[in-house]
C-alpha cells in the first residue's frame, strides 16, 4: 500500500519539476537577451537574427541603423540584433 502511494507521489512530481524546469530555462534566457541588449554600442560588429552581419553606426531605444557595407546602412529592430560577430582576425 505504500508503494503506491510514492508512485502516485511520482506521477505527480515529475511533471510539476518538468514545468518548473522550463520556467526556470525560459526565464534565464530571457535575462540574458535583455543583458546583450542593453551591452551593444556604436561600433559593434553584430549579427542579426537572420544572419546578416554589421557594424552598429546608430543606435535607440527600439531601432538598430547597421552599416553593411561602406556608405550602406540598414535600420532594424534592436530587437533583432541576435549576438556579437565572432572575429576572424584575417578581415582586410
Amino acid at each position: 500500500m505504500q508503494s503506491a502511494g510514492i508512485g502516485n507521489l511520482i506521477l505527480i512530481a515529475l511533471p510539476l519539476l518538468l514545468l518548473a524546469y522550463v520556467f526556470w530555462v525560459s526565464r534565464s534566457r530571457s535575462r540574458q537577451g535583455r543583458e546583450f541588449q542593453g551591452s551593444i554600442a556604436v561600433g559593434d560588429e553584430v549579427v542579426t537574427t537572420s544572419g546578416l552581419f554589421g557594424r552598429i553606426a546608430t543606435l535607440d531605444d527600439s531601432v538598430a541603423t547597421l552599416e553593411v557595407a561602406p556608405g550602406v546602412r540598414l535600420r532594424y529592430d534592436r530587437r533583432a540584433i541576435g549576438a556579437h560577430a565572432p572575429s576572424t582576425g584575417s578581415e582586410g
